[in-house]
């Protein structure tokens, strides 16, 4: 029988190549080639061992930004899903259990059930012990389950772009669709990772008339990047980063203040204090286990009547708009892959994305398995 090989984290850091039966495809499944797979800071969180809490099992293959090509495809599974055998495929992370509550009513990504054998509810987080082993994108060939979340991209576009697809559907979702963006809104967006520069094509999509960046000086390259995708301005989070909102907005405050950052709480009560009356705060920036928020003023919450939105993921149709965006080639995309690894390098991988490489300066990195 085939095989197929694998990037396997077995221990915190520490990760083996193996090989995987290639599984047998019903009527409801289907095959992917793996042409590439997207890295996020979730991926070194977990190569750091952070995720053990959330019920991480090991052994597992990482891997949750994949796009390939469907090598296999049962008849149901072809309907349902609008593919054939050659299209190119993008696999949203979220992998429902497709009968609980959060499932039928379409919200999967909030479902707590999982599969069988974990907790989790993604691909790239299910130990290699459920069969068919092959959930994650870090690997040759990967398993689509019935209940995966499927969209067709274009085959004439290169794979490091096609892998953005996740992190510009965050964007849409966090910076337009979950706060209600509006033409002439002002958006400011704290973090200038992935999901920052993404959530300002986000906001000019939406018709927002101003966009800022509050980021760290280290970050040049990547804040000049948010101009050239449309922002405004940028402020340096060592700055007054609440007068420099006020000037920019002549007092007014923003309408939209969203925190991607990672592990840092400030910009959580820096952003009430910026957001204007009735406006809304978006936090979608991972902090960390036990992280609490300290020296919130609840009355200022209240008499400002502010919406507070917490978002982990993105919905199916944040997903197909990315998927769009990115085919119509309307943004310098590739401006943000900065790097590609083969399988065997995915360590490599990680720390040039989680900034700990000397020299190097990551934005976008994926997983080829293919070199």
């Amino acid at each position: 029988m085939a095989k197929a090989r694998a990037a396997v984290q077995v221990g915190p850091k520490h990760y083996e190549i193996r090989e995987f039966e290639i599984p047998k495809i019903g009527t409801n499944d289907a095959l992917m080639r793996v042409e590439a797979c997207g890295l996020c800071g979730s991926d070194v969180d977990q190569y750091d061992g952070k995720l053990d809490a959330m019920g991480l099992i090991l052994p597992v293959i990482p891997g949750h930004e994949p796009v390939g090509i469907v090598e296999e495809i049962g008849f149901e599974a072809a309907r349902r899903w609008g593919v054939r055998v050659g299209d190119r495929v993008a696999i949203e992370p979220t992998l429902g259990c497709g009968r609980c509550r959060a499932c039928m009513t379409g919200n999967y990504r909030r479902c707590r059930v999982g599969r069988p054998g974990t907790r989790l509810t993604a691909c790239g987080f299910i130990p290699t012990s459920v069969e068919p082993s092959l959930w994650g994108g870090i690997a040759e060939y990967m398993y689509l389950d019935p209940n995966a979340a499927v969209h067709r991209i274009a085959r004439d576009i290169p794979a490091e772009l096609a892998v953005l697809f996740q992190p510009l559907a965050a964007g849409i979702s966090w910076a337009h669709r979950e706060p209600g963006t509006r033409i002439g809104d002002t958006v400011v967006i704290f973090g200038a990772g992935q999901r920052g520069l993404t959530s300002v094509i986000a906001a000019r999509e939406a018709g927002a008339r101003s966009v800022f960046v509050v980021g760290r000086r280290q970050s040049a390259h990547r804040l000049a990047l948010a101009r050239t995708f449309g922002a405004d301005e940028i402020i340096f989070s060592d700055e007054d980063v609440v007068q420099r909102v006020r000037a920019l907005t002549h007092g007014e405050g923003a309408d939209v203040v969203l925190d991607v950052t990672a592990e840092t709480l400030t910009p959580v009560t820096v952003a009430i204090d910026i957001v204007r009356p009735g406006g809304t705060i978006v936090l979608a920036g991972v902090k960390g286990p036990g992280a609490q928020l300290q020296g919130i003023e609840h009355d200022r919450i209240f008499a400002k009547e502010l919406t507070i939105k917490g978002v982990k993921n993105a919905d199916f149709l944040s997903f197909e708009i990315a998927v769009r965006l990115i085919e119509s080639a309307k943004y310098p995309l590739e401006k943000m892959h900065t790097h590609s690894f083969g399988l065997a390098d995915l360590e490599q991988a990680l720390l040039t994305l989680a900034g700990r490489v000397p020299g190097e300066n990551a934005i976008s990195v994926c997983i080829d398995p293919a070199l």
